[in-house]
Protein backbone atom coordinates (compact mmCIF):
# COMPACT_ATOMS: atom_id res chain seq x y z
CA UNK A 1 0.00 0.00 0.00
CA UNK A 2 2.88 2.36 0.79
CA UNK A 3 4.36 1.70 -2.64
CA UNK A 4 0.97 2.50 -4.20
CA UNK A 5 0.79 5.86 -2.37
CA UNK A 6 4.27 6.69 -3.61
CA UNK A 7 3.31 5.76 -7.13
CA UNK A 8 0.12 7.86 -6.97
CA UNK A 9 2.24 10.89 -6.05
CA UNK A 10 4.43 10.16 -9.05
CA UNK A 11 1.34 9.83 -11.20
CA UNK A 12 -0.08 13.15 -10.09
CA UNK A 13 3.25 14.84 -10.75
CA UNK A 14 3.16 13.42 -14.26
CA UNK A 15 -0.41 14.63 -14.76
CA UNK A 16 0.38 18.17 -13.64
CA UNK A 17 3.37 18.42 -15.94
CA UNK A 18 2.22 16.36 -18.89
CA UNK A 19 -1.54 16.78 -19.10
CA UNK A 20 -2.79 17.70 -22.56
CA UNK A 21 -6.00 18.27 -24.51
CA UNK A 22 -7.17 16.09 -27.37
CA UNK A 23 -8.75 17.49 -30.52
CA UNK A 24 -12.20 16.98 -29.02
CA UNK A 25 -11.27 18.93 -25.86
CA UNK A 26 -11.19 15.91 -23.60
CA UNK A 27 -8.34 15.97 -21.11
CA UNK A 28 -6.08 13.00 -21.58
CA UNK A 29 -3.37 12.10 -19.12
CA UNK A 30 -1.98 8.95 -20.60
CA UNK A 31 -0.82 7.30 -23.81
CA UNK A 32 -1.49 3.81 -22.46
CA UNK A 33 -2.86 1.71 -25.32
CA UNK A 34 -5.42 -1.00 -24.62
CA UNK A 35 -8.73 -2.38 -25.78
CA UNK A 36 -11.03 0.47 -24.73
CA UNK A 37 -14.14 -1.72 -24.81
CA UNK A 38 -12.75 -4.34 -22.47
CA UNK A 39 -11.96 -8.00 -21.94
CA UNK A 40 -13.44 -11.40 -21.28
CA UNK A 41 -12.92 -12.49 -17.63
CA UNK A 42 -10.82 -15.56 -18.53
CA UNK A 43 -9.25 -14.12 -21.68
CA UNK A 44 -5.88 -12.47 -22.22
CA UNK A 45 -5.67 -8.86 -21.03
CA UNK A 46 -2.76 -6.74 -22.15
CA UNK A 47 -2.01 -3.04 -22.40
CA UNK A 48 0.97 -1.36 -24.02
CA UNK A 49 2.84 1.55 -22.46
CA UNK A 50 4.94 3.58 -24.94
CA UNK A 51 8.16 5.28 -23.88
CA UNK A 52 10.56 4.67 -21.05
CA UNK A 53 8.16 3.70 -18.27
CA UNK A 54 9.23 0.84 -16.00
CA UNK A 55 8.29 -0.74 -12.69
CA UNK A 56 4.78 -1.40 -11.44
CA UNK A 57 1.37 -0.90 -12.97
CA UNK A 58 -1.97 -1.09 -11.20
CA UNK A 59 -5.57 -1.96 -12.01
CA UNK A 60 -7.76 0.42 -10.03
CA UNK A 61 -11.34 1.63 -9.85
CA UNK A 62 -11.97 4.53 -12.25
CA UNK A 63 -11.67 7.08 -9.41
CA UNK A 64 -8.26 5.59 -8.46
CA UNK A 65 -9.49 4.96 -4.90
CA UNK A 66 -9.12 1.17 -4.83
CA UNK A 67 -6.31 -0.97 -6.18
CA UNK A 68 -7.34 -4.45 -7.24
CA UNK A 69 -4.25 -5.74 -9.04
CA UNK A 70 -0.53 -4.96 -9.15
CA UNK A 71 1.82 -6.12 -11.88
CA UNK A 72 5.21 -5.41 -13.38
CA UNK A 73 5.75 -3.92 -16.82
CA UNK A 74 7.46 -6.28 -19.25
CA UNK A 75 10.78 -5.95 -21.04
CA UNK A 76 11.40 -3.05 -23.38
CA UNK A 77 10.30 -3.74 -26.95
CA UNK A 78 11.18 -1.82 -30.09
CA UNK A 79 8.77 -0.98 -32.91
CA UNK A 80 9.42 -2.54 -36.31
CA UNK A 81 8.24 0.65 -37.99
CA UNK A 82 9.56 3.59 -35.97
CA UNK A 83 12.20 2.40 -33.51
CA UNK A 84 10.03 3.65 -30.64
CA UNK A 85 9.93 1.57 -27.48
CA UNK A 86 7.07 0.04 -25.55
CA UNK A 87 6.45 -2.23 -22.56
CA UNK A 88 3.57 -4.61 -22.06
CA UNK A 89 1.36 -4.62 -18.98
CA UNK A 90 -0.07 -8.15 -18.79
CA UNK A 91 -2.94 -8.55 -16.33
CA UNK A 92 -4.51 -11.68 -17.80
CA UNK A 93 -4.83 -13.26 -14.36
CA UNK A 94 -7.13 -10.45 -13.23
CA UNK A 95 -10.64 -11.84 -13.75
CA UNK A 96 -12.98 -9.78 -11.60
CA UNK A 97 -15.92 -8.32 -13.51
CA UNK A 98 -16.34 -4.56 -13.39
CA UNK A 99 -15.07 -1.29 -14.84
CA UNK A 100 -11.46 -0.27 -14.25
CA UNK A 101 -8.48 1.78 -15.38
CA UNK A 102 -4.85 0.81 -15.71
CA UNK A 103 -2.47 3.17 -13.92
CA UNK A 104 1.26 3.60 -14.54
CA UNK A 105 3.18 5.90 -12.17
CA UNK A 106 4.55 8.92 -13.97
CA UNK A 107 2.57 8.08 -17.10
CA UNK A 108 -1.05 8.41 -16.06
CA UNK A 109 -4.00 6.10 -16.35
CA UNK A 110 -5.83 4.49 -19.22
CA UNK A 111 -9.28 5.02 -20.57
CA UNK A 112 -11.79 2.96 -18.57
CA UNK A 113 -12.41 -0.59 -19.71
CA UNK A 114 -14.82 -3.32 -18.72
CA UNK A 115 -14.25 -6.93 -17.73
CA UNK A 116 -17.43 -8.85 -18.42
CA UNK A 117 -18.86 -11.98 -20.00
CA UNK A 118 -20.94 -9.77 -22.29
CA UNK A 119 -18.24 -7.18 -22.95
CA UNK A 120 -18.48 -7.44 -26.77
CA UNK A 121 -22.20 -8.10 -27.08
CA UNK A 122 -23.41 -4.61 -28.00
CA UNK A 123 -20.31 -3.84 -30.04
CA UNK A 124 -20.80 -6.95 -32.17
CA UNK A 125 -24.46 -6.11 -32.78
CA UNK A 126 -23.48 -2.58 -33.78
CA UNK A 127 -20.87 -3.81 -36.27
CA UNK A 128 -23.52 -5.92 -37.99
CA UNK A 129 -26.22 -3.28 -37.80
CA UNK A 130 -23.84 -0.79 -39.40
CA UNK A 131 -24.85 -2.39 -42.70
CA UNK A 132 -28.47 -1.43 -42.04
CA UNK A 133 -27.37 2.21 -41.82
CA UNK A 134 -25.72 1.79 -45.25
CA UNK A 135 -28.95 0.67 -46.91
CA UNK A 136 -30.01 2.48 -50.06
CA UNK A 137 -33.56 2.90 -51.35
CA UNK A 138 -35.39 2.85 -48.01
CA UNK A 139 -36.41 5.07 -45.12
CA UNK A 140 -34.49 4.46 -41.91
CA UNK A 141 -37.20 4.88 -39.28
CA UNK A 142 -36.45 6.22 -35.80
CA UNK A 143 -37.73 2.98 -34.31
CA UNK A 144 -34.77 1.17 -35.84
CA UNK A 145 -32.22 3.91 -36.50
CA UNK A 146 -32.64 6.21 -33.50
CA UNK A 147 -31.08 9.62 -34.01
CA UNK A 148 -29.61 8.46 -37.34
CA UNK A 149 -33.04 8.01 -38.92
CA UNK A 150 -33.37 9.49 -42.41
CA UNK A 151 -35.64 9.55 -45.47
CA UNK A 152 -34.96 7.10 -48.26
CA UNK A 153 -32.16 7.92 -50.61
CA UNK A 154 -31.43 6.69 -54.12
CA UNK A 155 -34.52 4.66 -55.04
CA UNK A 156 -32.52 3.51 -58.08
CA UNK A 157 -35.70 2.69 -59.99
CA UNK A 158 -34.59 4.83 -62.95
CA UNK A 159 -30.98 3.82 -63.49
CA UNK A 160 -29.57 4.44 -66.96
CA UNK A 161 -27.52 2.04 -69.03
CA UNK A 162 -24.20 3.79 -69.63
CA UNK A 163 -22.80 3.76 -73.14
CA UNK A 164 -20.06 1.38 -72.00
CA UNK A 165 -22.71 -1.14 -70.92
CA UNK A 166 -25.00 -0.86 -73.94
CA UNK A 167 -26.18 -3.96 -75.81
CA UNK A 168 -28.71 -4.64 -78.58
CA UNK A 169 -31.57 -5.30 -76.19
CA UNK A 170 -30.40 -2.71 -73.67
CA UNK A 171 -29.12 0.26 -75.66
CA UNK A 172 -27.60 3.36 -74.07
CA UNK A 173 -30.12 5.19 -71.93
CA UNK A 174 -32.31 2.15 -71.23
CA UNK A 175 -33.94 2.62 -67.82
CA UNK A 176 -33.45 -0.15 -65.27
CA UNK A 177 -34.68 -0.74 -61.72
CA UNK A 178 -31.73 -1.62 -59.45
CA UNK A 179 -32.93 -0.73 -55.97
CA UNK A 180 -31.74 -1.85 -52.53
CA UNK A 181 -28.10 -2.71 -51.82
CA UNK A 182 -25.61 -1.01 -49.51
CA UNK A 183 -23.79 2.24 -50.07
CA UNK A 184 -20.28 0.97 -50.60
CA UNK A 185 -18.28 3.25 -48.34
CA UNK A 186 -18.22 6.96 -47.60
CA UNK A 187 -19.88 7.55 -50.97
CA UNK A 188 -23.34 6.68 -52.32
CA UNK A 189 -22.42 4.25 -55.09
CA UNK A 190 -22.78 0.48 -55.23
CA UNK A 191 -20.05 -1.78 -56.60
CA UNK A 192 -20.38 -5.48 -57.43
CA UNK A 193 -16.70 -6.32 -56.88
CA UNK A 194 -16.60 -4.91 -53.37
CA UNK A 195 -20.02 -6.35 -52.60
CA UNK A 196 -18.54 -9.74 -53.45
CA UNK A 197 -16.07 -10.15 -50.62
CA UNK A 198 -18.35 -8.24 -48.24
CA UNK A 199 -21.47 -10.34 -48.71
CA UNK A 200 -19.43 -13.55 -48.83
CA UNK A 201 -17.79 -12.72 -45.51
CA UNK A 202 -21.19 -12.06 -43.93
CA UNK A 203 -22.62 -15.30 -45.30
CA UNK A 204 -19.51 -17.18 -44.16
CA UNK A 205 -19.93 -15.88 -40.64
CA UNK A 206 -23.44 -17.32 -40.63
CA UNK A 207 -22.30 -20.64 -42.12
CA UNK A 208 -19.65 -21.01 -39.42
CA UNK A 209 -21.75 -19.88 -36.45
CA UNK A 210 -25.45 -20.38 -37.22
CA UNK A 211 -26.45 -21.08 -33.61
CA UNK A 212 -25.05 -17.72 -32.51
CA UNK A 213 -26.74 -15.76 -35.28
CA UNK A 214 -30.07 -17.57 -34.94
CA UNK A 215 -30.63 -15.89 -31.57
CA UNK A 216 -29.28 -12.42 -32.42
CA UNK A 217 -31.85 -9.61 -32.58
CA UNK A 218 -30.55 -6.46 -34.26
CA UNK A 219 -33.82 -4.53 -34.15
CA UNK A 220 -34.08 -4.42 -37.92
CA UNK A 221 -37.37 -3.80 -39.73
CA UNK A 222 -37.33 -7.55 -40.56
CA UNK A 223 -36.46 -8.78 -37.05
CA UNK A 224 -39.91 -10.29 -36.52
CA UNK A 225 -39.65 -12.70 -39.45
CA UNK A 226 -38.23 -16.21 -39.23
CA UNK A 227 -34.90 -15.47 -40.93
CA UNK A 228 -31.85 -14.68 -38.77
CA UNK A 229 -31.23 -10.93 -38.82
CA UNK A 230 -27.78 -11.29 -40.36
CA UNK A 231 -29.36 -13.07 -43.35
CA UNK A 232 -32.06 -10.41 -43.61
CA UNK A 233 -29.26 -7.89 -43.90
CA UNK A 234 -27.32 -9.93 -46.46
CA UNK A 235 -30.51 -10.33 -48.44
CA UNK A 236 -30.86 -6.56 -48.81
CA UNK A 237 -27.66 -6.54 -50.81
CA UNK A 238 -28.23 -9.84 -52.60
CA UNK A 239 -31.51 -8.52 -53.99
CA UNK A 240 -29.65 -5.57 -55.49
CA UNK A 241 -26.87 -7.74 -56.89
CA UNK A 242 -29.41 -9.83 -58.77
CA UNK A 243 -30.65 -6.71 -60.58
CA UNK A 244 -27.13 -6.10 -61.89
CA UNK A 245 -27.15 -9.18 -64.12
CA UNK A 246 -28.21 -8.86 -67.75
CA UNK A 247 -30.77 -11.66 -68.19
CA UNK A 248 -29.98 -11.87 -71.89
CA UNK A 249 -26.41 -13.10 -71.57
CA UNK A 250 -25.65 -13.58 -67.84
CA UNK A 251 -23.06 -10.80 -67.75
CA UNK A 252 -22.91 -8.52 -64.72
CA UNK A 253 -22.47 -4.74 -64.68
CA UNK A 254 -19.38 -3.63 -62.81
CA UNK A 255 -21.08 -0.94 -60.70
CA UNK A 256 -24.03 1.38 -60.21
CA UNK A 257 -22.76 4.92 -59.91
CA UNK A 258 -23.04 8.62 -60.54
CA UNK A 259 -20.53 10.08 -62.96
CA UNK A 260 -18.79 11.88 -60.10
CA UNK A 261 -18.90 11.56 -56.33
CA UNK A 262 -21.67 13.50 -54.58
CA UNK A 263 -20.67 16.42 -52.32
CA UNK A 264 -19.71 15.48 -48.77
CA UNK A 265 -22.65 17.34 -47.25
CA UNK A 266 -25.25 15.98 -49.67
CA UNK A 267 -28.01 14.05 -47.91
CA UNK A 268 -28.93 10.80 -49.68
CA UNK A 269 -32.58 11.88 -49.99
CA UNK A 270 -31.47 15.11 -51.71
CA UNK A 271 -29.05 13.55 -54.17
CA UNK A 272 -30.33 13.89 -57.70
CA UNK A 273 -27.42 13.19 -60.05
CA UNK A 274 -28.14 10.60 -62.75
CA UNK A 275 -27.14 7.03 -61.87
CA UNK A 276 -25.73 4.53 -64.34
CA UNK A 277 -24.91 0.86 -64.62
CA UNK A 278 -21.46 0.71 -66.13
CA UNK A 279 -19.67 -1.84 -68.33
CA UNK A 280 -19.89 -5.57 -67.68
CA UNK A 281 -16.63 -7.08 -66.45
CA UNK A 282 -15.16 -10.51 -65.84
CA UNK A 283 -14.36 -9.63 -62.24
CA UNK A 284 -17.95 -8.55 -61.58
CA UNK A 285 -19.38 -11.71 -63.17
CA UNK A 286 -17.12 -13.97 -61.10
CA UNK A 287 -17.74 -12.14 -57.83
CA UNK A 288 -21.45 -12.40 -58.57
CA UNK A 289 -21.20 -16.09 -59.44
CA UNK A 290 -19.33 -16.92 -56.24
CA UNK A 291 -21.66 -15.00 -53.94
CA UNK A 292 -24.86 -16.27 -55.58
CA UNK A 293 -23.62 -19.85 -55.39
CA UNK A 294 -22.87 -19.39 -51.71
CA UNK A 295 -26.24 -17.70 -51.17
CA UNK A 296 -28.01 -20.64 -52.79
CA UNK A 297 -26.29 -22.91 -50.29
CA UNK A 298 -27.08 -20.74 -47.26
CA UNK A 299 -30.70 -19.99 -48.12
CA UNK A 300 -31.52 -23.55 -49.21
CA UNK A 301 -32.72 -24.41 -45.70
CA UNK A 302 -35.07 -21.42 -45.81
CA UNK A 303 -37.02 -22.57 -48.88
CA UNK A 304 -40.26 -22.36 -46.92
CA UNK A 305 -39.67 -18.72 -46.01
CA UNK A 306 -38.21 -17.81 -49.41
CA UNK A 307 -39.53 -20.25 -51.99
CA UNK A 308 -37.41 -20.38 -55.09
CA UNK A 309 -34.69 -18.00 -53.92
CA UNK A 310 -31.97 -20.63 -53.55
CA UNK A 311 -32.79 -22.05 -56.99
CA UNK A 312 -32.88 -18.67 -58.72
CA UNK A 313 -29.59 -17.68 -57.07
CA UNK A 314 -27.89 -20.80 -58.36
CA UNK A 315 -29.29 -20.28 -61.86
CA UNK A 316 -27.94 -16.72 -61.81
CA UNK A 317 -24.55 -17.94 -60.56
CA UNK A 318 -24.25 -20.49 -63.34
CA UNK A 319 -25.19 -17.91 -65.98
CA UNK A 320 -22.57 -15.45 -64.71
CA UNK A 321 -19.95 -18.22 -64.66
CA UNK A 322 -20.80 -19.14 -68.24
CA UNK A 323 -20.46 -15.50 -69.32
CA UNK A 324 -17.09 -15.18 -67.58
CA UNK A 325 -15.77 -18.32 -69.25
CA UNK A 326 -16.74 -16.85 -72.63
CA UNK A 327 -15.29 -13.45 -71.68
CA UNK A 328 -12.26 -14.28 -69.49
CA UNK A 329 -10.38 -11.01 -69.94
CA UNK A 330 -12.94 -8.19 -69.93
CA UNK A 331 -11.05 -6.14 -67.36
CA UNK A 332 -12.40 -2.89 -65.97
CA UNK A 333 -10.07 -0.05 -66.96
CA UNK A 334 -11.85 3.19 -66.14
CA UNK A 335 -9.41 5.56 -67.77
CA UNK A 336 -9.53 3.65 -71.07
CA UNK A 337 -13.31 3.42 -70.85
CA UNK A 338 -13.57 7.18 -70.40
CA UNK A 339 -11.67 7.73 -73.62
CA UNK A 340 -14.43 5.96 -75.52
CA UNK A 341 -17.66 6.74 -73.71
CA UNK A 342 -19.47 9.66 -72.11
CA UNK A 343 -20.19 10.76 -69.54
CA UNK A 344 -16.79 10.08 -68.00
CA UNK A 345 -17.03 8.00 -64.82
CA UNK A 346 -14.77 9.19 -62.01
CA UNK A 347 -15.89 7.15 -59.01
CA UNK A 348 -14.23 4.12 -57.42
CA UNK A 349 -12.85 1.84 -60.11
CA UNK A 350 -12.19 -1.47 -58.36
CA UNK A 351 -10.11 -2.40 -61.37
CA UNK A 352 -8.38 -5.77 -61.22
CA UNK A 353 -5.75 -6.83 -63.73
CA UNK A 354 -5.62 -10.48 -62.60
CA UNK A 355 -8.88 -12.42 -62.25
CA UNK A 356 -7.37 -15.89 -61.85
CA UNK A 357 -8.24 -15.78 -58.15
CA UNK A 358 -11.84 -14.80 -58.96
CA UNK A 359 -12.08 -17.79 -61.30
CA UNK A 360 -10.84 -20.10 -58.55
CA UNK A 361 -13.22 -18.64 -55.98
CA UNK A 362 -16.28 -18.82 -58.22
CA UNK A 363 -15.45 -22.38 -59.28
CA UNK A 364 -15.09 -23.39 -55.64
CA UNK A 365 -18.43 -21.95 -54.54
CA UNK A 366 -20.23 -23.45 -57.55
CA UNK A 367 -18.65 -26.82 -56.80
CA UNK A 368 -19.82 -26.71 -53.19
CA UNK A 369 -23.31 -25.61 -54.22
CA UNK A 370 -23.70 -28.33 -56.87
CA UNK A 371 -21.17 -31.08 -55.98
CA UNK A 372 -20.39 -31.09 -59.71
CA UNK A 373 -16.73 -32.07 -60.12
CA UNK A 374 -16.45 -30.13 -63.35
CA UNK A 375 -16.40 -26.95 -61.30
CA UNK A 376 -13.75 -28.38 -58.97
CA UNK A 377 -11.59 -29.30 -61.95
CA UNK A 378 -11.77 -25.66 -63.09
CA UNK A 379 -9.86 -24.57 -59.96
CA UNK A 380 -6.31 -23.91 -61.11
CA UNK A 381 -4.54 -23.72 -57.75
CA UNK A 382 -5.17 -26.03 -54.79
CA UNK A 383 -3.54 -24.52 -52.89
CA UNK A 384 -1.84 -21.62 -54.64
CA UNK A 385 1.88 -21.22 -54.06
CA UNK A 386 1.22 -17.70 -52.78
CA UNK A 387 -1.24 -17.70 -49.87
CA UNK A 388 -2.53 -14.13 -49.91
CA UNK A 389 -4.88 -12.69 -47.32
CA UNK A 390 -8.37 -11.89 -48.67
CA UNK A 391 -9.04 -8.41 -50.06
CA UNK A 392 -11.41 -7.15 -52.74
CA UNK A 393 -8.72 -7.75 -55.34
CA UNK A 394 -7.53 -11.12 -54.00
CA UNK A 395 -10.34 -13.55 -53.18
CA UNK A 396 -8.87 -17.03 -53.66
CA UNK A 397 -8.66 -17.54 -49.89
CA UNK A 398 -12.46 -17.19 -49.62
CA UNK A 399 -12.85 -20.39 -51.60
CA UNK A 400 -10.28 -22.14 -49.43
CA UNK A 401 -12.20 -21.18 -46.31
CA UNK A 402 -15.40 -22.53 -47.87
CA UNK A 403 -13.75 -25.87 -48.67
CA UNK A 404 -12.52 -26.09 -45.09
CA UNK A 405 -15.94 -25.42 -43.57
CA UNK A 406 -17.52 -28.06 -45.83
CA UNK A 407 -14.78 -30.68 -45.47
CA UNK A 408 -17.23 -33.47 -44.64
CA UNK A 409 -19.22 -32.87 -47.83
CA UNK A 410 -16.33 -32.99 -50.31
CA UNK A 411 -16.40 -35.43 -53.21
CA UNK A 412 -13.47 -37.84 -53.68
CA UNK A 413 -11.81 -35.50 -56.19
CA UNK A 414 -11.66 -32.70 -53.63
CA UNK A 415 -10.84 -34.95 -50.68
CA UNK A 416 -7.66 -36.00 -52.44
CA UNK A 417 -6.22 -32.48 -52.36
CA UNK A 418 -7.74 -31.34 -49.09
CA UNK A 419 -4.93 -32.41 -46.67
CA UNK A 420 -2.48 -30.19 -48.55
CA UNK A 421 -4.89 -27.26 -48.44
CA UNK A 422 -5.54 -27.75 -44.74
CA UNK A 423 -1.80 -27.81 -44.01
CA UNK A 424 -1.34 -24.60 -46.01
CA UNK A 425 -4.11 -22.81 -44.08
CA UNK A 426 -2.61 -23.84 -40.76
CA UNK A 427 0.90 -22.84 -41.87
CA UNK A 428 -0.44 -19.42 -42.86
CA UNK A 429 -2.00 -19.00 -39.43
CA UNK A 430 1.24 -20.08 -37.77
CA UNK A 431 3.03 -17.23 -39.52
CA UNK A 432 0.51 -14.80 -38.07
CA UNK A 433 0.93 -16.20 -34.57
CA UNK A 434 4.71 -15.91 -34.86
CA UNK A 435 4.43 -12.34 -36.13
CA UNK A 436 2.30 -11.46 -33.12
CA UNK A 437 4.98 -12.64 -30.77
CA UNK A 438 7.47 -10.19 -32.29
CA UNK A 439 5.46 -6.99 -32.58
CA UNK A 440 5.69 -4.42 -29.78
CA UNK A 441 1.92 -4.49 -29.38
CA UNK A 442 1.86 -8.29 -29.19
CA UNK A 443 -0.64 -8.56 -32.04
CA UNK A 444 -0.28 -10.25 -35.46
CA UNK A 445 -1.25 -7.00 -37.17
CA UNK A 446 1.84 -5.00 -38.10
CA UNK A 447 4.18 -7.96 -38.26
CA UNK A 448 4.87 -6.88 -41.82
CA UNK A 449 5.15 -3.31 -43.10
CA UNK A 450 2.86 -4.32 -45.97
CA UNK A 451 0.03 -4.72 -43.45
CA UNK A 452 -0.35 -0.94 -43.45
CA UNK A 453 -2.15 -0.31 -46.70
CA UNK A 454 -5.32 1.53 -47.65
CA UNK A 455 -7.88 -0.14 -45.40
CA UNK A 456 -5.27 -1.63 -43.08
CA UNK A 457 -7.87 -2.32 -40.41
CA UNK A 458 -9.46 -4.81 -42.81
CA UNK A 459 -6.08 -6.54 -42.92
CA UNK A 460 -6.27 -6.95 -39.15
CA UNK A 461 -9.81 -8.27 -39.43
CA UNK A 462 -9.01 -10.71 -42.22
CA UNK A 463 -5.98 -11.95 -40.33
CA UNK A 464 -8.40 -12.63 -37.50
CA UNK A 465 -10.63 -14.67 -39.81
CA UNK A 466 -7.66 -16.77 -40.96
CA UNK A 467 -6.75 -17.43 -37.32
CA UNK A 468 -10.34 -18.38 -36.44
CA UNK A 469 -10.34 -20.81 -39.36
CA UNK A 470 -7.12 -22.38 -38.07
CA UNK A 471 -8.71 -22.75 -34.64
CA UNK A 472 -11.74 -24.44 -36.20
CA UNK A 473 -9.44 -26.83 -38.04
CA UNK A 474 -7.22 -27.71 -35.07
CA UNK A 475 -8.98 -26.59 -31.86
CA UNK A 476 -5.61 -25.17 -30.84
CA UNK A 477 -6.42 -22.16 -28.68
CA UNK A 478 -3.26 -20.29 -29.68
CA UNK A 479 -4.95 -19.31 -32.93
CA UNK A 480 -8.04 -17.92 -31.23
CA UNK A 481 -5.86 -16.05 -28.72
CA UNK A 482 -4.07 -14.38 -31.63
CA UNK A 483 -7.39 -13.50 -33.25
CA UNK A 484 -8.50 -11.95 -29.96
CA UNK A 485 -5.26 -9.95 -29.90
CA UNK A 486 -6.14 -8.45 -33.29
CA UNK A 487 -9.52 -7.41 -31.90
CA UNK A 488 -7.57 -5.68 -29.12
CA UNK A 489 -5.56 -3.93 -31.83
CA UNK A 490 -8.65 -2.63 -33.58
CA UNK A 491 -10.15 -1.37 -30.32
CA UNK A 492 -7.14 0.57 -29.05
CA UNK A 493 -4.00 -1.52 -28.55
CA UNK A 494 -2.20 0.07 -31.44
CA UNK A 495 0.32 2.82 -32.17
CA UNK A 496 -2.34 5.52 -32.63
CA UNK A 497 -4.23 4.82 -29.41
CA UNK A 498 -7.56 4.94 -31.28
CA UNK A 499 -10.40 2.48 -31.01
CA UNK A 500 -11.16 2.39 -34.73
CA UNK A 501 -14.85 1.42 -34.39
CA UNK A 502 -17.16 4.43 -34.26
CA UNK A 503 -19.10 4.72 -31.03
CA UNK A 504 -17.06 2.22 -29.01
CA UNK A 505 -14.28 3.34 -26.73
CA UNK A 506 -13.28 6.81 -25.50
CA UNK A 507 -10.85 7.77 -28.23
CA UNK A 508 -12.78 6.88 -31.37
CA UNK A 509 -13.19 8.43 -34.84
CA UNK A 510 -15.55 11.40 -34.71
CA UNK A 511 -15.02 12.72 -38.23
CA UNK A 512 -15.00 9.75 -40.63
CA UNK A 513 -15.00 10.31 -44.38
CA UNK A 514 -18.64 9.21 -44.59
CA UNK A 515 -21.30 11.24 -46.33
CA UNK A 516 -24.11 9.78 -44.24
CA UNK A 517 -22.43 10.93 -41.01
CA UNK A 518 -21.34 14.28 -42.41
CA UNK A 519 -24.75 15.22 -43.80
CA UNK A 520 -27.08 14.02 -41.04
CA UNK A 521 -26.62 16.89 -38.56
CA UNK A 522 -25.87 14.46 -35.72
CA UNK A 523 -22.69 15.11 -33.74
CA UNK A 524 -21.81 11.45 -33.32
CA UNK A 525 -21.04 9.44 -36.46
CA UNK A 526 -23.13 6.42 -37.34
CA UNK A 527 -22.05 3.74 -34.82
CA UNK A 528 -20.40 0.40 -35.50
CA UNK A 529 -18.35 1.50 -38.52
CA UNK A 530 -14.70 0.50 -38.85
CA UNK A 531 -12.52 3.23 -40.36
CA UNK A 532 -9.66 2.37 -42.69
CA UNK A 533 -6.78 2.86 -40.27
CA UNK A 534 -3.09 3.71 -40.61
CA UNK A 535 -1.99 4.16 -44.22
CA UNK A 536 1.44 5.63 -44.97
CA UNK A 537 0.39 6.04 -48.60
CA UNK A 538 -1.63 9.12 -47.55
CA UNK A 539 -3.30 9.34 -50.97
CA UNK A 540 -5.58 12.20 -49.95
CA UNK A 541 -4.69 15.85 -49.34
CA UNK A 542 -5.05 15.73 -45.56
CA UNK A 543 -2.30 16.71 -43.14
CA UNK A 544 -1.04 13.71 -41.20
CA UNK A 545 0.93 13.79 -37.93
CA UNK A 546 3.60 11.44 -39.28
CA UNK A 547 4.71 9.17 -42.11
CA UNK A 548 5.43 6.31 -39.70
CA UNK A 549 3.51 3.34 -41.07
CA UNK A 550 1.59 2.28 -37.95
CA UNK A 551 0.83 5.86 -36.87
CA UNK A 552 -0.19 7.32 -40.26
CA UNK A 553 -3.78 8.07 -39.36
CA UNK A 554 -5.82 11.24 -38.89
CA UNK A 555 -9.41 11.63 -37.69
CA UNK A 556 -10.53 14.14 -40.32
CA UNK A 557 -13.34 14.07 -42.89
CA UNK A 558 -10.86 14.78 -45.68
CA UNK A 559 -8.89 11.61 -44.98
CA UNK A 560 -10.42 9.07 -47.28
CA UNK A 561 -7.06 7.27 -47.24
CA UNK A 562 -7.17 6.54 -43.49
CA UNK A 563 -10.56 7.59 -42.10
CA UNK A 564 -13.16 6.45 -44.62
CA UNK A 565 -15.47 3.56 -43.86
CA UNK A 566 -16.21 0.70 -46.27
CA UNK A 567 -18.43 -2.35 -46.22
CA UNK A 568 -15.51 -4.66 -47.04
CA UNK A 569 -13.71 -3.38 -43.92
CA UNK A 570 -16.71 -3.79 -41.66
CA UNK A 571 -17.35 -7.35 -42.82
CA UNK A 572 -14.15 -8.92 -41.41
CA UNK A 573 -14.67 -7.01 -38.16
CA UNK A 574 -18.22 -8.41 -38.06
CA UNK A 575 -16.88 -11.92 -38.61
CA UNK A 576 -14.08 -11.63 -36.05
CA UNK A 577 -16.22 -10.19 -33.27
CA UNK A 578 -19.06 -12.63 -33.95
CA UNK A 579 -16.70 -15.61 -34.01
CA UNK A 580 -15.22 -14.67 -30.65
CA UNK A 581 -18.69 -14.24 -29.18
CA UNK A 582 -19.79 -17.59 -30.62
CA UNK A 583 -16.67 -19.41 -29.36
CA UNK A 584 -16.12 -17.69 -26.00
CA UNK A 585 -17.53 -20.55 -23.94
CA UNK A 586 -15.79 -23.26 -25.96
CA UNK A 587 -12.50 -21.38 -25.67
CA UNK A 588 -12.91 -20.80 -21.93
CA UNK A 589 -12.83 -17.00 -22.18
CA UNK A 590 -15.97 -16.96 -20.06
CA UNK A 591 -17.54 -19.55 -17.78
CA UNK A 592 -21.11 -20.65 -18.28
CA UNK A 593 -23.37 -19.31 -15.57
CA UNK A 594 -24.99 -21.83 -13.24
CA UNK A 595 -28.77 -21.85 -13.45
Amino acid sequence: MEQFRTDILALLTGILTCGSLTASGQQQFSEIRLNQVGFYPEGAKKAVVPGKASGNFYITTPNLSDTLYTGNLGAELKSLHSGKTTRVADFSTFRQSGTYVLLVPGQGYSYPFEVSQEVYQEMTKAAIKAFYFQRASTDLEEEHAGQWSRPAGHPDNKVLVHASAASKKRPEGTVLACSKGWYDAGDYNKYIVNSGITTATMLSAYEDFPVYFNTLNLQLPESNNTLPDVLDEALWNLRWMLTMQDPEDGGVYHKLTTANFEGMSTKPSEASAPRYVVKKSTAAALNFAAVMAQASRVFRKYDKEMPGFADSSLVAAKAAWKWARKNPAVLYDQSEMNKQYAPAINTGAYGDKDVSDEFDWAATELYLATKDDSYYKAIKAMPHKSMDLPSWGQVRFLGYFSLARHEKELTPAAKKNYPKLKAALIAFADQLVQAGEKTPYKVPMGGNAHDFVWGSNAVAGNQGIALVQAYRLTKNKKYLDSALANLDYLLGRNATGYSFLTGFGDKTPMFPHHRLSVSDGVKEPVPGLLVGGPNPGQQDDCTYPTKIADESYVDEECSYASNEIAINWNAPFLYLASALEALKYEAGYVQKKNN
